[in-house]
């Protein structure tokens, strides 16, 4: 059983997105695999400094002055300041017990990674959940992505081993970074389907409070540019008139929530589309499974665990067929499909699913049981810890040749062409 030091910048209470509730749901269940896990994260107002929790101890790194908005104008900025106190927590930690492996969580944490990697003279595993440059459909527009890129391409190269979520994904960052394919294993996200399930009543009440007369849209995420949610707004005028008394409620928070209400008023329908905001662990599952039909319209999805978790709720799928989703949702067996950027084709999808319950009931249990025989966190647990013994293994020989020279490429163009 193998003693890891796991990195990330978000983890509960902190959770802004997918990757902290799959660092945390990895790492406890690691645990309960008999692993030795501590966690070094960033602290939450409240939270304990140092404490076990669920089998793992989790160690919180207080933010430093000076003090920078977690915003994108002073990302870099923030992120420098971050792996400073990041750094110290993880020497911390380490006073107190050995270590193993390193498990580093995206970009966001690379530089504490390799300083723990080089002084503790340890294997480095890196999970890249996305790219930048896959963010902006292959391009590096600006100096800020242009940097982020470098960052990952260091990570990646100076990892013993690199985990990516789908296949998708290992095309993705074998060709942007340039890593040999037998460096860069796929192991899936997961998902605890019991968590999902809500009750009947808390289904009932999330029906009167999201769904009018007819049936209901739904979407869970974050609001930006890349999760299409645009696309979803143009297709609601179509889908509205195949079903009247439609409602369509968007859940998530992000950047890009004032153009989409923008863009529901320039359609004319504000009074179908309801925007919730951030919800609840208790009330999401809830809306999730009083929907007809849950739309995941990604423009770039690495994976796609909001379609893991809808359909652990019980909702029918409408997904793009992009990235990791095309792997997931296998068309008009687990889910519909459409291709990404076309509201006609999504409008058609979701359609299909509200004009035939029964099927759409049928879809959303076949889903429901192949997340079950796919997606267990425990299988998952297993792969990473296979990743880990790997790593250790062939750590010896890195340190024989001797540390490489990272010549690190940003090049033009885009990438993903």
């Amino acid at each position: 059983m193998a003693s890891v030091l796991m990195l990330s910048w978000e983890y509960p209470p902190v959770v802004v997105g997918g990757l902290g509730r799959h660092v945390h749901a990895l790492a406890t269940s690691l645990a309960a695999i008999g692993h030795k896990v501590t966690v070094v994260t960033r602290h939450a107002p409240g939270a304990p400094v140092d404490e076990m929790r669920e089998g793992v101890r989790i160690v919180r790194a207080p933010e430093d002055p000076p003090l920078f908005p977690l915003s994108t104008p002073t990302l870099l900025s923030w992120t420098m300041a971050f792996n400073h106190t990041l750094t110290r927590a993880a020497l911390r930690a380490t006073d107190t017990g050995c270590f193993d492996v390193i498990h580093a969580h995206d970009w966001l944490v690379t530089h504490t990674a390799v300083t723990l990697a080089e002084h503790l003279d340890l294997p480095l595993v890196a999970t890249i959940h996305a790219t930048e440059a896959g963010r902006h459909q292959g391009w590096l527009p600006e100096d800020l992505n242009r940097s982020i890129h470098s960052v990952e391409w260091w990570l990646g190269h100076r990892a013993t081993r690199v985990l990516v979520c789908s296949a998708y994904m290992k095309w993705e960052v074998t060709r942007l970074l340039q890593l040999p394919q037998d460096k860069v294993e796929v192991v899936p996200n997961g998902v605890d389907s019991t968590v999902w399930r809500a009750s009947a009543p808390a289904v009932r009440r999330a029906r009167e409070r999201f769904a009018g007369k007819g049936p209901l849209v739904g979407f869970a995420g974050r609001l930006v540019y890349e999760k299409g949610v645009q696309d979803l707004v143009e297709a609601v005028p179509a889908m509205k008139a195949e079903h009247p008394g439609l409602r369509v409620v968007i859940a998530g928070d992000g950047p890009y929530k004032e153009q989409l209400v923008d863009a529901c008023h320039r359609r004319g329908v504000a009074d179908t589309v309801s925007f919730t905001g951030f919800l609840s662990e208790r009330e999401l599952p809830a809306m999730l499974a009083a929907t007809n039909a849950t739309v995941v319209p990604s423009l770039y999805e690495p994976f796609g665990m909001v379609a893991l978790e809808a359909a652990s709720a019980g909702a029918p799928l409408a997904v793009s067929a992009t990235g990791g989703l095309a792997e997931i949702v296998q068309p008009g067996v687990t889910g519909m499909t459409f291709p990404h950027s076309d509201p006609p084709a999504l409008a058609e999808a979701v359609c299909t699913l509200l004009a035939e319950p029964r099927r759409a009931k049928a879809i959303a249990k076949r889903a429901l049981a192949m997340v079950g025989e796919r997606y267990g966190w425990q299988g998952i647990a297993g792969k990473v810890a296979t990743a880990y013994d790997a790593a250790i293994e062939a750590e010896p020989l890195r340190r024989v040749l001797g540390p490489e020279p990272i010549q690190i490429v940003v090049p033009e163009g885009n990438l993903l062409r």
